[in-house]
């Protein structure tokens, strides 16, 4: 079945997140035979980076393979989230079609756009799937009008509009090409349309030309060491070839044999001593290639085309942890090590650019956006590293006609219901947000689509769903550069700070609380200089939380335990990392994540804000 004579298709599943890509897959899975009988079936199977399964996002783009009729279809799952947008774009180089999942209730979001987007440009063709039919507020006719205007508004060709469409529930399994109720059967539709219209991989003609691979994901393995994936553009791969890697300029990078070939059959890797053109493999031998260079044969000079990636827009500063409780949960605190980590996450996620500081203590990490960065930083801390991470800040532009600086704007979509719409436009307007368009959608709430930059959504998230009382939903995409829009405000309000080291008290957090929010539960051991609250004044408060109760022969120690607290403020990494003001941190260590002050001496940072005013 491995020969070439037999039929194959390579297709990406693309979507906004939560559209049902993952569980589509899953079903795709389980129709085509992949599981034995009676095999435990893992729900979300593509999603097995533990980070994926928390939070229910696909992260890292995957592949599987199934048969069907004879046909062997490669699919790859991609993430939906546009701050992984260099995994969408590397892999979608790997395909000959996608499937685009919409959902028939919320339509084509941001993210969406993004990834037809890449598709159309590539010439791909899709396939329309409206998934989730079956929801109560769905409205599948309209969604494919939507999805409509999306592909004339992003420039799609005569033929990538003529595309097929079909009618789904991925939880339920089943595909249909109207939405007749009669044809809800099974996943047969969508396996017959995927062989019909995507076409088979050209590069199948080519199986005698010289071997050439366009590397496109990378991946360490304890045993096999550096393992590249791509799909076979030329010629025949097999064991103990001679290889040599070519950099997108065309230099040598390193020549080698392959000692091991994985190709995809179902959901797991299988080694195989042969591959052909138009089958997407993982090579193993290579020591110093990395993503988008050419593993060919040492005939070939020119390197293969790799697509441009989108350039960064944030950019956050790594450090070591230097604050006083520094070491004390971790075991990665060097900077060497820290450095170490981040160059390997720069080699394998193109979307990430490192660099270091002149004294080499700290690092830039610019990438995509505030959830990227998030997941590298939770990554690290799960594998024992300690950092310390500043606030994020936008990465700008020079026009070269003009000389004006540019910055990055965001298209902002958002869904609130109707009686929150006047609070969030005029916040978004105070942060130089431009609403576009507004429109009421199912259920009665309010879809408004803005235009604000990068810089004024920092911070935003938290406030938002305070001010909509939790039930407003933000998804968010890069539009543009566009010239600066002026200052903008930042946090309206200060924060608590502690003034002493030791364990916090119920008692002293209880007179803290008239003062603002607490960020920690009493019992807590804290530092001078740790943010332990919001203030709820404009200005920043050194506190002391370690003030006890005065014993005395009336009332005795035991009358602290009678103080209830409400219950703290929890920040998760993301809302951390946004919140923080240019003079804070954000403490990250494998247990806990703290807020401080750069400057810890509240007598050092007054003499620090006199000399900067």
């Amino acid at each position: 079945m491995d020969g070439i004579s037999m039929s194959m298709r390579n297709i990406a599943i693309i979507a906004h997140v939560d559209h049902g890509k993952t569980t589509l897959v899953d079903q795709m899975l389980i129709q085509s035979g992949v599981y034995r009988e009676n095999q435990a079936v893992t729900e979300r199977v593509m999603d097995s980076n533990d980070l994926e399964r928390e939070r229910g996002i696909t992260i890292l783009a995957k592949a599987t393979s199934i048969f069907w009729n004879e046909t062997r279809i490669n699919i790859v799952d991609t993430p939906g989230h546009a701050d992984f947008g260099g995994e969408v774009e590397r892999i979608l180089g790997m395909v000959d079609g996608v499937v685009l999942l919409v959902d028939a209730a919320e339509g084509p979001m941001p993210q969406t756009k993004f990834v037809t987007q890449k598709a159309l440009a590539l010439g791909l063709r899709p396939i329309v799937l409206v998934n989730k039919v079956d929801r109560p507020d769905g409205s599948p006719d309209e969604t494919l009008d939507k999805v409509f205007d999306l592909f004339v508004g992003l420039g799609a060709t005569d033929e990538q509009l003529d595309f097929p469409v079909l009618y789904a529930s991925g939880r339920n399994g089943w595909a249909a090409h109207t939405l007749d109720e009669s044809e809800r059967k099974d996943l047969s539709p969508l396996f017959q349309t995927i062989c019909s219209h995507v076409n088979p991989p050209k590069q199948i003609e080519n199986k005698d030309a010289p071997l050439q691979i366009l590397a496109r994901v990378i991946e360490s393995d304890n045993f096999l060491g550096r393992l590249l994936t791509g799909r076979i553009e030329t010629g025949t791969l097999r064991i103990g070839m001679s290889l040599k890697a070519l950099s997108r300029d065309g230099n040598v990078i390193e020549k080698t044999r392959v000692t091991k070939i994985l190709a995809f059959r179902g959901i797991e890797r299988q080694a195989i001593d042969v591959a052909y053109a138009g089958d997407i493999v993982a090579v193993a031998g290579f020591k110093e290639a990395t993503v988008a260079d050419t593993l060919c044969d040492e005939s070939v000079s020119i390197p293969l085309h790799s697509q441009p990636i989108d350039p960064p827009t944030i950019s956050v500063t790594f450090g070591i942890n230097d604050s006083p409780f520094a070491g004390k949960e971790g075991d990665k605190v060097q900077s060497r090590v820290i450095w170490a980590r981040l160059e390997k996450e720069a080699e394998g996620n193109v979307a990430i650019k490192v660099s270091q500081s002149e004294d080499k203590e700290s690092f830039q990490v610019a990438g995509r956006g505030e959830l990227q960065l998030g997941v590298l930083i939770e990554n690290m801390r799960r594998e024992g590293f300690e950092l310390s991470v500043s606030r994020p800040r936008v990465l700008f532009q020079k026009d070269e006609a003009t000389g004006n600086l540019l910055e990055p704007v965001e298209e902002v979509t958002i869904d609130v219901d109707e009686e929150y719409s006047g609070v969030v436009i005029e916040k978004l307007s105070l942060r130089k947000g431009e609403v576009q368009d507004m429109s009421t959608g199912a259920g009665g709430k309010t879809r408004m689509i803005v235009h604000c930059p990068s810089r004024g959504l920092i911070g935003y998230l938290g406030e938002f769903l305070t001010d909509t009382r939790g039930t407003g939903i933000m998804n968010r995409i890069f539009h543009s550069y566009s010239p600066y829009r002026g200052d903008i405000g930042g946090r309206p309000k200060g924060v608590l700070v502690s003034m002493a080291d030791g364990q916090a008290t119920a008692y002293a957090l209880s007179d803290l609380e008239e003062r603002g929010k607490l960020f920690i539960p009493g019992g807590v051991e804290v530092y001078m200089g740790m943010i332990i609250g919001e203030h709820s004044r404009d200005n920043d408060l050194d506190v002391n939380p370690l003030k006890s109760k005065k014993l005395t022969n009336v009332r005795a120690a035991g009358k602290d335990d009678a103080i209830k607290l409400s219950p703290p403020i929890q920040l998760t990494l993301e809302r951390a990392i946004s919140y923080i003001q240019d003079d804070e941190l954000v403490e990250v260590t494998p247990k806990s994540i703290r807020l401080r002050k750069k400057v810890l001496n509240p007598s050092f940072r007054k003499n620090t804000k006199s000399k900067v005013a």
